[in-house]
């Protein structure tokens, strides 16, 4: 059955997502590092996993399934869920895919690099309202994709 795991510590699209799963009727986990608040809803379930270097990532990846999907970040984390046949979206709505997770991953790594050779200082610009509605749009627009190739 279709899930969605997020990767929550740094996930600025939660109550986004809780809305569209409770529309579809999805469970939902949120993996973290610590305690946080969800919903007191019985699809909403918060998995807290320490603080382990990439706990909640190997969490998630021990856990999903084909066509889950998972919310994050990480592009490292995406990586792996997307090798392992998940479908992964950014919070700003960018699809990580078979086709693009190797450049993407290169990308990180270079703006890695740049970073830590002073070159570049600073993070990803803060989440627009364009950012959240393309999230929403793509978020709905995998579920339904999921549902079309199990009917």
């Amino acid at each position: 059955m279709l899930h969605i795991y997020i990767d929550a510590d740094s996930c600025p699209v939660k109550p986004q997502i809780y809305k569209v799963a409770d529309r579809y009727q999805l469970d939902v986990t949120v993996v973290a590092n610590s305690w946080m608040r969800t919903p007191d809803k019985p699809r909403i379930k918060l998995e807290v996993v320490g603080t382990g270097f990439d706990a909640a990532d190997d969490w998630i990846v021990e856990h999903i399934e084909q066509d889950d999907i998972v919310i994050t970040t990480d592009v490292l984390l995406a990586s792996r869920c997307v090798k392992d046949g998940a479908r992964v979206l950014s919070p700003s709505g960018k699809k990580f895919t078979e086709d693009n997770i190797g450049s993407t991953v290169a990308t990180r790594d270079l703006l890695t690099e740049l970073r830590s050779a002073g070159e570049i200082t600073g993070g990803p610009p803060p989440l627009t309202d364009k950012d959240r509605s393309r999230f929403l749009q793509q978020l709905d627009s995998v579920i339904q994709a999921i549902r079309h190739k199990h009917t």
